[in-house]
């Protein structure tokens, strides 16, 4: 259990950048302040990953209430939420970052990033454990709703691990609820 857990957290780190940059990417069209909702689905080239999101699946279905609860907080406080495929995630984003027409990188990460019309291009790289390289590209329907794609390789047991990922945004609430706002560092290079 404790060994897919932390490939789930090894694989949650880069998708937390993609969720952020997804989010923040389509800024220049106005987007939406408050809670957002992202579904992703996502494909391994060597299949395990998606082996090891079932395993954790099933292990949390078998968990006591009080142990399912406390994981389910653990998550919460990244504004996760895990489901069955595709997989869930809910942020906050603030009036502020809504009003950038740039996007914050965390720690450790470096991106570039091509605006035309509704469509952001990206291309990424995060110096992490395990470091992550990708790129893809989001588009922007309405203030309230975004579609994307991403192809990104990262290591599992020392080897690399090519994983494409869709993505579909939409804008829940203004209000936030208990889901806090990722507070991030400066933004890089725009384009």
């Amino acid at each position: 259990m404790r060994t897919r857990l932390l490939f789930l957290a090894a694989i949650a780190l880069p998708l937390n950048l993609l969720l952020v940059a997804a989010a923040h990417a389509q800024l220049q069209t106005q987007m939406q302040p408050g809670l957002w909702e992202t579904t992703m689905q996502m494909k391994s080239q060597s299949g395990e990953m998606e082996k090891a999101m079932a395993q954790a699946q099933a292990a949390m279905a078998k968990m006591t209430p009080e142990q399912r609860k406390q994981m389910e907080a653990m998550m919460g406080k990244n504004g996760m939420a895990m489901g069955g495929t595709p997989n869930t995630v809910r942020i906050c984003i603030s009036p502020e970052q809504a009003a950038m027409r740039q996007i914050p990188a965390r720690d450790g990460c470096t991106h570039t990033m091509q605006h035309s019309g509704n469509t952001t291009r990206m291309q990424f790289s995060c110096a992490g454990n395990p470091p992550s390289t990708g790129e893809g590209q989001f588009t922007l329907q309405s203030p309230k709703a975004y579609d994307g794609e991403f192809t990104f390789t990262t290591q599992r047991n020392g080897k690399p691990e090519v994983m494409q990922m869709k993505q579909a945004g939409k804008w829940l609430s203004a209000d936030c609820g208990a889901i806090k706002t990722i507070a991030m560092p400066p933004a890089n290079k725009t384009k």
